[in-house]
Parts: C-alpha cells; structure tokens; sequence
C-alpha cells in the first residue's frame, strides 16, 4: 500500500491536516512499515507491540507538556527574576489558543518533523495489528495482509 493511500481524507484530524505533504507521507509510510513488519509475527510480539503504541506520546500529549513546562519556567522566572519572563507563557498561551483554533502552532511543525504521530495515526497501526492479530475475526493470510489491514484501520 503506497502513502497516498492512506491520505488525510482516510484519517481526518487537524493535525494531519496541516502538516506538510512531505511529512505525512513519511510518517504515514513508518505505520505501514511497521505494521509490514508485524504482518508475520507472532500474536505474543504483535501485543508486545500494542503494549508499546498505547504508551507513545502522541503529538497532543507532547504539545501540553512542552507547553506546560515553559509557561511553568517563564512564570517563576518573570515573579523572580524580571518581568520581561512573562512574555514567555504569554506567547506560550498564544500559541495553544492557535492550536485550538487551527489544529496547528509552530511546535507542531517541529515535533511532526521529529516523527512524533498523532493519536489517531497511532490508532491506525493499533487497529491494523490487531486485524493481523485476528481480534475482528479471522487472521488474514496473503502477500497483502499489512496493505488490508491498514486500510481496513483506516476507515
């Protein structure tokens, strides 16, 4: 199954949406990749591998966090050190009401460049390894096992 496949329209959310083509075309060829990887494994090492996607940070968690922490830092810093810290969360605040809004802030580019997924792109390997695994009815068998499961996560 080639990238183009498995498009923004197959898995609509705001950050696939608004993350370059390049990008997403990567990152949507590593789920397929892996889920490539898993299509002839064992059921123990496909739910090892489940074990470990419902424990990866997704871009959301990562943005809360990284937000978090430097209002956190600019706000101790601007009541100790100088006022001027206080642009800091102030911009820090900016750019989460813009990611609200638009589903995109300029940390996003950035951790959608590093790789880091959305939920919903993790959801999609999820699903496709545990169509591998068998969990929706019987395991599929074939040349085309990870091509099918991928689009049968994806819709």
């Amino acid at each position: 199954m080639d990238s183009e496949n498995l498009g923004k329209e197959d898995i609509p959310d705001r950050v696939r949406s608004s993350t370059s083509e390049h990008v997403q075309a990567r990152l949507d060829r590593e789920i397929e990749r892996h889920i490539a990887a898993y299509a002839g494994r064992s059921n123990a090492d496909i739910t090892k591998r489940i074990k470990e996607l419902d424990h990866e940070w997704d871009v959301e968690r990562l943005l809360e966090l990284n937000a978090s922490s430097l209002a956190f830092i600019g706000t101790v810093l601007g009541a100790t050190i100088n006022r001027k810290w206080l642009l800091l969360p102030a911009t820090v605040l900016a750019f989460l009401f813009q990611h609200a809004i638009q589903g995109w802030c300029p940390p996003v580019t950035l951790f959608r460049r590093l790789g880091v997924r959305s939920s919903k792109e993790i959801d999609v390997e999820k699903y496709a390894l545990k169509f591998i695994r068998g969990d929706f009815g019987t395991t599929p068998e074939g040349p085309d096992t990870a091509a099918r499961a991928t689009r049968a996560a994806a819709l």
